[in-house]
């Protein structure tokens, strides 16, 4: 018996579904102790979008580190901070038009969306919250009332209260028109529907089954939080940081939500860091009233510094990811036809992508079949029937093509 089965908790998941000790992790590539390479299409669920131990971003990292800088400080101000919170608005904001407040509400994208699920409701002085189906916005209970996983919802143990899911983009294979039914509920005083705060949306749904909002959709429903007196919060937490190909996934739409949140690859290195960006007018909190130990994690904030001065000076890695997303689409829509008699459905925008199967049960076999042959994959969709490509956005060409062909060889094993 390994010393993980005789004391990790039961709750441990991708330990199963790869069931090999890592070691060590170059770029897109993770290395098993005795020394197996496997090739990352996982990319810690989007921590990594610049890879493992990227050298630029290591550099940063040890250099603070042996110059005895700041570790730990809450929200204390440090150097380190001011240069993250300097290059982000240089870089980002800036860049984009964008006027925000910052936040560092704690190190996980749940806390980032409890922060701004807590902020509406103390502007607005409402309860309600608007999700949508197949939404996940974390496993802490503010974020797990707003998330769909039934399975997920189930480990709460007490009542998801003040959240209201609506339907999704395409959720009813367009035959309702876009927010026929919750602007119905919101216009009815008899629906039933308490005013709600705010509404919380991912452009794509990670989890969810890498499900994509259409642009026209996101630009109605920012339409309709600004008709209704909604706040619109963004969760960009596995989709921000270029992952879609923008630094932002948001701005493919023109949009510019009330309140955005961020984690995962904003910590440049993997390492724990969360935002939450509001409308400076938004900012109405007193000093304390929401807080955390794990604030100010200073070698996240410079390695996010590195990592934005390295990538986010100019378009070309959103110009890189938008095409190798292409060349993965292009590979999947092969696999699609050459299996007509299984209606795959290639799905995703950028370096999100996904392989829909009619059932869980063979999107898992797949992706247990890829890891056979060196490729690490993960399942999402409500029933883990989409098999989930997301590499490292500095991933090489020749990476995603070897990836890819493992891909195929591995559906056409399991479809065999």
């Amino acid at each position: 018996m390994s010393v993980f089965t005789k004391l990790e908790s039961e709750v441990r998941s991708y330990s199963r579904g790869w069931p090999v000790t890592f070691d060590r992790g170059v770029g897109s590539v993770l290395h098993a102790e005795d020394g197996t390479p496997y090739l990352d299409f996982f990319a810690g669920a989007g921590a990594l979008n610049y890879g493992h131990n990227n050298p630029v971003l290591k550099k940063a990292v040890i250099d603070y580190i042996e110059r005895d800088g700041v570790t730990h400080s809450l929200d204390m101000q440090t150097v380190a901070k001011r240069d993250f919170l300097e290059t982000f608005d240089e870089k980002v904001l800036k860049q984009r038009e964008l006027d925000y407040k910052i936040m560092f509400p704690g190190p996980a994208g749940a806390n980032a969306v409890e922060a701004a699920l807590k902020l509406a409701r103390k502007v607005t002085g409402r309860e309600s919250i608007v999700n949508f189906t197949n939404a996940f916005h974390g496993m802490t209970l503010g974020a797990l009332s707003v998330t769909g996983n039934s399975m997920k919802r189930g480990g709460a143990g007490v009542p998801l209260v003040h959240a209201t899911p609506m339907p999704f983009d395409n959720y009813l294979d367009g035959q309702t028109p876009d927010f026929l039914w919750f602007e119905r509920l919101l216009d009815d005083s008899g629906s039933g529907l308490n005013e709600p705060a705010a509404v919380i949306v991912e452009t794509v749904q990670g989890e969810g089954g890498i499900n994509v909002a259409r642009v026209e959709w996101l630009r109605a429903l920012s339409d309709l939080c600004k008709r209704h007196d909604m706040l619109l919060i963004v969760d960009d937490v596995q989709m921000g940081c270029g992952r879609t190909g923008p630094f932002f996934s948001f701005e493919a739409a023109g949009i510019k939500p009330d309140i955005v949140c961020l984690s995962k690859s904003i910590g440049g290195y993997g390492l724990p860091l969360a935002l939450t960006l509001l409308r400076p007018d938004l900012d109405v909190w007193e000093p304390g009233e929401h807080n955390g130990t794990f604030r100010g994690i200073n070698p996240a904030f410079v390695a996010s510094t590195a990592a934005l001065n390295e990538y986010w000076g100019d378009d070309r890695l959103e110009k890189s990811t938008l095409a190798k997303g292409e060349q993965v689409q292009r590979v999947m829509t092969e696999i699609a036809e050459a299996h007509p008699e299984h209606a795959l459905k290639p799905k995703g925008r950028g370096l999100a992508r996904g392989l829909q199967f009619v059932d869980g049960e063979t999107a898992s076999a797949v992706c247990g079949a890829a890891f056979e042959r060196g490729l690490l994959m993960e399942t999402s969709g409500p029933d883990g029937e989409v098999a989930k490509v997301m590499p490292p956005l500095t991933v090489t060409d020749d990476e995603v093509e070897r990836g890819m062909g493992i891909l195929a060889d591995s559906v056409a094993t399991v479809l065999r």
